[in-house]
């Protein structure tokens, strides 16, 4: 079949690659219709992911039809139209019990040559987060989805069956970008009435914009660098735009537009690669700290006195200049983590089936898979003004 494979940064490339097969009972395999590029694949792209190898399978947000199922399989059987959750979880276990999803500490295994716990730095003996598709060996190291086929495990949890009536556009991003900018929204308490600063206007945090709209929130103000992405969001959602290639203080702006308070929450949708001061850029590029947090002291600066900072942006190891004598003096909740996608899939879904969430309408660029390596350039050279990429193979 063919497939996106990773071979060093910015080097991706369509190859032929062994159809997948059933490995386990509970197994299915997918005939992909249609994938996504994510905001999270451009740090694979970059070479900013570790543990990844020659020849790796990308992409995490898929759907398709069943083409084979396992005996063990018992909610889906061939022709099943479904898409697929990011996160690989069992269902049964300590963290799935509480609906903790991407807690699932039975789907990346400790072995001899990895460890299984992600990122963690400090792991003493906790146990493991959930398996993720196409993200490296860090977790799990399972083949992604921008492919013709895939092998989908634990097929009895994840895959949620989805009604002929509508579109593969219309509900691919139930695999990953929707239910992460919904579950940024929920952490971050929105309702109505609510205020909240989103900093970054990439697909995870469009589609928090689109939840804090749909959760009530009254005032939204977005931060990014990208204008055209700014303007899409400030005429689809409503926010008020800040672009802090114009505004070097946006939390200061915020403050100031909010009668020095702040906002109720800040979503921090960038992430580990936010641009911060030329020393923090060093010091990431020496691996003396993970990554910039220029991001999260703007949050933190924005953010009322006992309000929420939500953080569905990706991060990893130790970060400088934190600022965590300011969030203690506010009283600040954080919430953070992988997304729990399982959990929101049902209820998201029954959203965009009555018409209210529309995530289709952030797709700039359909292209087929045989394009995919374009289709990454595209998207992380921000060209074309490209907010979103949908592959059919």
């Amino acid at each position: 079949m063919k497939a996106l494979t990773y071979h060093g940064a910015k080097s991706v490339k369509v190859d032929n690659v062994p159809d997948p097969g059933l490995a386990n009972a509970d197994d299915i395999i997918l005939k992909v219709t249609a994938t996504a590029i994510c905001g999270s694949d451009l740090h694979i792209y970059r070479g900013k992911i570790p543990g990844m190898e020659h020849g790796d399978i990308l992409g995490h947000e898929f759907m398709g039809v069943v083409e084979e199922a396992g005996s063990g399989v018992t909610s889906l059987r061939k022709g099943d139209r479904v898409v697929i959750p990011f996160v690989i979880a069992c269902g049964q276990c300590y963290y799935c019990n509480k609906k903790l999803f991407a807690g699932c500490e039975t789907t990346n295994p400790q072995t001899s040559t990895l460890d299984g716990r992600g990122a963690l730095m400090n792991k003493k003996t906790s146990t493991s987060g959930a398996g993720l598709f196409g993200y490296s060996h860090l977790y799990g190291g399972y083949s992604g989805g921008q492919a013709e086929y895939v092998r989908v495990p634990k097929a009895n949890v994840g895959p949620i069956k989805v009604p002929n009536a509508l579109a593969d556009e219309q509900v691919l991003f139930l695999s990953d970008i929707l239910p992460t900018g919904y579950q940024a929204a929920v952490n971050a308490q929105l309702g109505p009435g609510s205020s909240v600063a989103i900093f970054g206007a990439g697909p995870v945090g469009l589609m928090a914009a689109l939840s804090a709209r749909f959760l009530g929130a009254d005032k939204i103000f977005m931060i990014d660098h990208h204008s055209y992405r700014l303007g899409f969001a400030r005429d689809t959602y409503g926010v008020i735009p800040i672009n802090f290639d114009d505004d070097e203080d946006p939390a200061e702006t915020i403050l100031k537009a909010t009668q020095n308070h702040g906002v109720d929450a800040s979503i921090d949708a960038v992430g580990f690669e936010a641009k911060g001061s030329a020393l923090e850029t060093t010091l990431a590029a020496l691996k003396l700290e993970g990554s910039s947090g220029k991001a999260l002291r703007q949050c933190i600066a924005a953010t009322r006195r006992g309000g929420v900072i939500s953080v569905p942006g990706v991060y990893a190891g130790f970060i400088h200049g934190f600022l965590f004598g300011d969030a203690f003096e506010k009283g600040l909740i954080f919430k953070m983590g992988q997304t729990h996608a399982q959990l929101y899939m049902p209820e998201l879904l029954e959203h965009i089936g009555n018409g209210k969430m529309k995530p289709e309408v952030i797709i700039t660029h359909r292209m087929s898979l045989a394009d995919a390596a374009k289709g990454y350039e595209i998207f992380n050279n921000k060209e074309e003004d490209c907010r979103k990429v949908v592959l059919t193979p």
